[in-house]
């Protein structure tokens, strides 16, 4: 896991980790950051430092594919297929945290989730 917000495009016509604009790409990352911008451990950019010392996400966001590239990812998919505009929102590191950390989970994201509603 991570602590960040992906958006499309998730892969690129070479297989490799590039940068890979999609049309809607300003509006992509609009969306990213009115998430990631309430979220301040997120907008950091640097949430996991013991586990992946240099991962860096300017702004807590990131493009898929220049992350790792994902072929055939879900919200590719939906954006290519439905004009969904769908982002992908890692919430922490640990992928399965304790059922007593939950709360903490909320309170960090609930000002990010209600920003990011705001924007529809």
């Amino acid at each position: 896991g991570s602590l960040v917000v992906n958006y499309p495009f998730d892969d690129d016509e070479q297989g490799i980790a590039i940068y890979s604009k999609s049309p809607d790409d300003a509006v992509f990352q609009q969306l990213a950051l009115s998430y990631s911008k309430e979220n301040s451990k997120m907008y950091q950019g640097s949430p996991c430092k013991d586990m992946y010392p240099t991962e860096y996400f300017p702004h807590g966001i990131t493009n898929g594919a220049q992350w790792y590239n994902v072929p055939g990812g879900m919200q590719d998919w939906n954006y290519l297929h439905t004009n969904c505009f769908e982002v992908t929102i890692e919430l922490g590191c640990v992928k399965y945290p304790k059922a007593e950390e939950l709360p903490k989970y909320w309170e960090q994201n609930r000002r990010s989730l209600l920003q990011f509603m705001k924007q529809v």
